[in-house]
């Protein structure tokens, strides 16, 4: 009953604030930046605590879970170089994007 009604608020803000941040148009005029940074944090804020509180409700849930999840294995050494190489990845990404968008303005 309380996830359903949380998650029913939660699923109404966001459709409001969606509609509110396509009501704002061209995103030039005094203010309209931040309204509409404002809307969208609000948004990611509101989804948050969406799967915040069904997975509060699947951990409490009164006949309790269906299966345990598995303990995490040792950190190998294959492990961290596969971590190495996705932050490499990202950290190239990021500096391409804003080598890109150093270009373009």
């Amino acid at each position: 009953m309380l996830y359903g009604a949380i998650l029913g608020l939660v699923l109404v803000g966001i459709a409001a604030l969606s509609v509110y941040s396509l009501k704002l148009g061209a995103l030039v005029g005094p203010g309209v930046e931040s309204s509409f940074g404002y809307a969208v944090a609000l948004m990611f804020l509101l989804a948050a605590l969406g799967a915040h509180t069904a997975e509060a409700t699947y951990r409490l849930w009164p006949l309790g879970r269906r299966f345990l999840p598995t303990p995490p294995g040792p950190i190998s050494e294959r492990m961290v170089a596969n971590f190495l190489k996705v932050l490499v990845l990202v950290l190239a990404g990021g500096a391409i994007a804003y080598l890109v968008a150093g270009l373009l303005t």
